[in-house]
């Protein structure tokens, strides 16, 4: 099982930007797609970005979409979800994993298809 490990989340004002990161342990990097996910109290985990094995495919939720940047460093072996114009919908626990699936150009924001995940990273928007 692999380990993974997330960033410290943070504050950030409302319209402004934050970046996490993701990186995982335990198994070779490149047969590690990466999502991020977030979930807001009450609420069902929905997923935001993903990146492919490959790095060169990405899937955004819509809600997301031109405001989120998932970026993956295959030197640093780090996986980053950049985020700006940040909303008050933005707000939640933000959790990373790896897919199951080995596809070099697989993307899937379906949280089934994910096999181990972080522990949550909390990101707050203030107004």
């Amino acid at each position: 099982q692999a380990q993974v490990i997330q960033s410290r989340g943070g504050l950030a004002q409302l319209g402004g930007s934050l970046r996490v990161s993701c990186a995982v342990a335990g198994r070779p990097w490149n047969t590690l797609g990466i999502g991020w996910f977030r979930q807001a109290p009450g609420k069902e985990r929905e997923g935001d970005a993903c990146v492919s094995i490959n790095g060169q495919r990405t899937q955004y939720a819509d809600s997301v979409k031109g405001r989120f940047t998932i970026e993956r460093n295959n030197n640093l072996q780090v996986v980053y979800l950049h985020m700006s114009n940040l909303k008050p919908e933005d707000a939640g626990t933000y959790y990373c994993a790896h897919f199951g699936r080995t596809d070099s150009d697989y993307v899937s924001l379906d949280s089934t298809d994910y096999t181990d995940w972080g522990q949550g990273t909390q990101v707050t928007v203030s107004s």
